[in-house]
């Protein structure tokens, strides 16, 4: 079977091989699709699709990872520059955008169209077989809008309607639009998901092993997730959006966590741990960057111990991002227990939820219970996920914790603590503090491009500028110019 990777880089021509671009634009025969040898099971296509947006959304590689950094929650001592968001050097917005198009998006689309091939057994009656094909679709689709958020989120106007095989140079569509045709497809999914049917079969959901009740816990959580981010771009939708998404149940307990397991078999290590202990073995390089030690170090966090090494003497000490001469020993890196092969991946979490939660009963919106109630539980939640659930009630009572004291406003208490909670799930991390507006985190050795400060999106492919060149001046002068410091619609100051 033909790789699907290879697959939709003819379609939405994501990347090319150098010196084809020219070509590329006069061949009449660009999606003659001469293979055509790309069956598989809908499993196949799920299961690959669950671990590649693991792998991108975990991953603290250099050239395809760049949310540790964008969140100040890590640098590096050998390549400094990688830190300063010089992105282009590494190609990292191509290799998200790439991968997020094919190897998850692509991969879905595939498995979406090998579910409509399936053939009904004659033992299982129509009604019984319509459902559970109905959960499956619903279950690919929950996944697929995961995706298109994420692309959204990163670089503002992206390829949504055009993001088909036979669209060889995509037009891009309003990134204000795409997000209300998302929650469309979440109500539709959230809708169609049935526990009282089956979905996938055997190990067909390596994820959640065709839980479909947790998967409906997931898009409802989505959903929310989605709602939140609009609230200053169209307030109106994203308060019956996110008291819909509550309504349906959303996650809040850690029990209900949307994980991935990754293996202590290779190649099936956690990113963070292939990346480091391949880097073990020749060079030392990430160390944990100082604002959100600084900021745990002044609320005498115990999440410290689980998050982080301590330097001599038993303390906390954090680098500048991007500055260079640092030396590895002289700061705390990633606490060991977190770079273990079989490191888990959450794609949702409970202290996630209920900050949602907590910022949108800030907002007004009716969502059961008040803003503090879902502040201490997405604290709670954390101190259990991290494994000292003891030690919440302790820290919540400070007076610079409690909701009641803590310094400023609802966004700067609720950013602080998410900023914190999110150090697992850097990209949930940015969109919080790029929405609450905090923390501030200034950037001084960044790239000129970014303007001494921390990006507020990615910059476009640059082989969408020199092959998909009309579409991209187009999305570019849409959005206000394709720069770092360009906000997407819903990230407004």
């Amino acid at each position: 079977m033909k790789s699907i990777h290879n697959k939709y880089i003819a379609i939405v021509l994501l990347t090319v091989v150098l010196g084809t671009s020219s070509c590329l634009k006069d061949s009449a025969d660009l999606n003659d699709d001469k293979g055509k040898v790309y069956d598989g099971s809908p499993e196949f296509f799920l299961n690959t699709a669950q671990g590649k947006l693991a792998d991108k959304m975990s991953t603290i590689e250099v050239n395809f990872g760049a949310f540790f950094f964008l969140q100040h929650y890590l640098t590096m001592t050998t390549y400094a520059s990688d830190a300063r968001f010089d992105f282009n050097k590494r190609v990292v917005p191509d290799n998200h955008w790439l991968r997020l198009y094919t190897e998850i998006i692509g991969n879905l689309t595939s498995g979406k169209a090998a579910i409509s091939k399936l053939q009904k057994p004659a033992s299982i009656s129509q009604q019984a077989w319509d459902k559970q094909q109905g959960n499956k679709t619903a279950i690919l689709d929950v996944l697929q809008v995961y995706a298109f958020q994420v692309l959204v989120d990163c670089f503002g106007d992206v390829p949504y309607t055009d993001a088909l095989p036979t669209v060889a140079l995509p037009k891009y569509d309003d990134d204000a639009a795409i997000y209300p045709k998302l929650l469309e497809r979440m109500d539709k999914n959230i809708a169609q998901l049935d526990a009282d049917y089956p979905a996938f079969d055997g190990n067909g959901d390596y994820m959640l092993k065709s839980n479909v009740a947790k998967w409906k816990l997931f898009a409802a959580s989505l959903k929310l997730k989605i709602a939140i981010n609009l609230a200053d771009a169209n307030p109106s939708l994203a308060k019956s959006a996110a008291e819909s998404a509550y309504n349906a149940g959303v996650i809040t307990q850690n029990t209900q966590n949307i994980s991935y397991k990754y293996s202590t078999i290779a190649p099936a290590f956690s990113p963070m741990y292939s990346v480091i202990n391949t880097i073990g073995s020749g060079r030392r390089d990430y160390i944990v960057e100082e604002t959100i030690i600084n900021m745990m170090n002044g609320l005498a966090d115990p999440r410290r111990e689980k998050f982080f090494t301590p330097i001599e003497g038993g303390t906390y000490r954090g680098a500048v991002l991007g500055k260079g001469g640092q030396v590895f020993a002289d700061f705390s890196h990633v606490a060991d227990a977190l770079i273990t092969p079989d490191a888990t991946f959450q794609y949702a979490t409970a202290a996630e939820v209920n900050f949602y939660l907590a910022e949108a009963a800030a907002r007004g919106y009716s969502v059961g219970k008040s803003a503090e109630e879902y502040y201490k539980a997405a604290i709670t939640a954390s101190f259990d996920l991290a494994g000292i659930p003891e030690k919440a009630a302790a820290y919540l009572a400070q007076p610079n914790v409690a909701y009641a004291s803590a310094a400023g406003d609802w966004k700067q208490k609720i950013g602080r603590q998410a900023y914190i909670a999110m150090f697992q799930q850097p990209f949930e991390g940015w969109n919080f503090s790029r929405r609450l507006d905090y923390p501030v985190m200034p950037s001084p050795y960044a790239v000129a491009a970014a303007e001494g400060k921390t990006p507020t999106r990615l910059t476009y492919p640059i082989n969408e500028q020199t092959v998909n060149g009309a579409n991209w001046r187009a999305a570019s002068s849409t959005i206000g110019g394709d720069k770092l410091t360009t906000r997407v619609f819903w990230d407004k100051q």
